[in-house]
């Protein structure tokens, strides 16, 4: 089959791979229709290089037909079609039943410390190889895999609740939201935008989003988002929309990459081209995050206020102001999205005809899987207006 693998930093080929067998009992091979590239799979591409070995197929937004089921793949069957969380789960473990499946004590990565094995994310969650291919191995298949209407509507209309829509949904329930609160989404890409619309589906009064890019700011406008350019004005501009107060909640949807952090950007480029031992030994005892849209989430939160982090971090010792965190009696509140947790909550609102959350509107490139090198380098520069990136692998 075809697939994209990783060759390096900020190097990405469509190659020859085997084709996935059944491994295990609850197995299933799906053949992928849609799979789309996700900011964190920028962060492989741009910094965790020495987490990644040759070759590696990326990936972890990916829907598709089943093709092939083990014995004990549950109720799903051959001709199903699928969304596939990016995280692996078994469902009935303490920390699945727990709702929290990104701990899933099944299919953690004991030997890294991490949590529960992802999709073409690296050794550090099990180097299970990902989506952005012609088809997928899927383990734990008789609880991961959500069977959505094979009515011939586009994939977009589902393909979000790979990643997109819980990820963003969670920001939001953990950010605490009053009703009738203000909320803060610092980072207008696909997660910050989907963020911002369900804050305001949730009954949010004020949503304010916070970007550079041009195309990111009209895009979370045309929603109802009130938008602010980030740079040395953007705390001032969200003082004044919220009376001076702040916001009730705010939610950091950047993560390591924030632009901002001169320096750090500087350790993040040396960090990825080290040998693998030593990027490995610098992320884990180093603060080598850009921590712009962080610190911007904490200083734009009340005091008394709650600040959700979805962004994703590498570096291990990142410092932040305790002393302010303290001081402003915030709630901060982390986590890698547990997806099966919240799709009860979703599925209706990507299947309503009236598209509440505009999913169909995301999307802002699909391209066929072939071109997915050069679709890399255009997400990463924010070229030609992208925001998000579909492959279709049968293109």
């Amino acid at each position: 089959m075809r697939a994209l693998t990783w060759q390096g930093t900020q190097k990405v080929v469509v190659e020859d791979v085997p084709d996935p067998t059944i491994q295990e009992s609850r197995d299933a091979i799906i053949r992928v229709t849609s799979t789309a590239i996700c900011g964190s799979d920028l962060h492989l591409y741009s910094i965790l290089g020495p987490y990644l070995a040759r070759g590696d197929v990326l990936g972890h937004e990916a829907m598709g037909v089943v093709e092939e089921v083990g014995p004990e793949a549950g109720d799903l069957r051959v001709g199903d079609r699928v969304v596939v969380p990016f995280g692996i789960a078994c469902g009935t473990c303490t920390m699945c039943r727990l709702g929290l499946q990104s701990q899933c004590e099944t299919t953690q990565v004991r030997e890294q410390g991490s949590g529960a094995a992802l999709f073409g994310y690296t050794a550090l969650y099990g180097s299970v190889p990902g989506g952005q291919a012609q088809y997928l191995r899927v383990p734990q298949a008789h609880y991961g895999p959500v069977v959505v209407p094979d009515d011939g509507s586009p994939d977009e209309r589902y393909l979000y609740l790979s990643d997109v829509l819980p990820t963003a949904w969670q920001a939001v329930e953990y950010a605490s939201v009053p009703d009738g609160g203000t909320v803060v989404v610092v980072g207008l890409g696909p997660i910050g935008q989907m963020a911002a619309r369900v804050a305001l589906h949730r009954g949010a009064s004020r949503v304010i989003g916070i970007d550079s890019v041009p195309e990111r700011l009209a895009m979370a406008a045309r929603h109802g988002v009130d938008v602010v350019e980030s740079g040395r004005d953007a705390l001032e501009a969200v003082r004044e929309l919220t009376g001076g107060r702040g916001a009730d909640s705010t939610i950091d949807a950047v993560g390591m990459e924030a632009h901002g952090a001169p320096f750090a950007h500087a350790a993040h480029k040396v960090t990825a081209v080290l040998p693998d031992a030593v990027g490995r030994k610098t992320m884990e005892t180093v603060g080598i995050d850009r921590l712009a849209g962080l610190r911007t989430a904490i200083a734009a939160a009340r005091r008394g206020g709650t600040v959700s982090v979805v962004g994703v971090y590498g570096g291990a010792a990142d410092p932040i102001n305790l002393m302010d965190v303290f001081d402003r009696q915030l709630t901060l509140r982390f986590g890698q999205a547990n997806v099966r947790r919240w799709i009860d909550d979703l599925l209706p609102l990507v299947a309503d005809p009236t598209d509440p959350l505009d999913v169909l509107g995301l999307r802002t490139h699909r391209l066929p899987l072939e071109d997915a090198p050069g679709a890399y380098e255009m997400f990463h520069e924010k070229a030609d207006g992208c925001i998000k990136v579909v492959l279709d692998p049968a293109a």
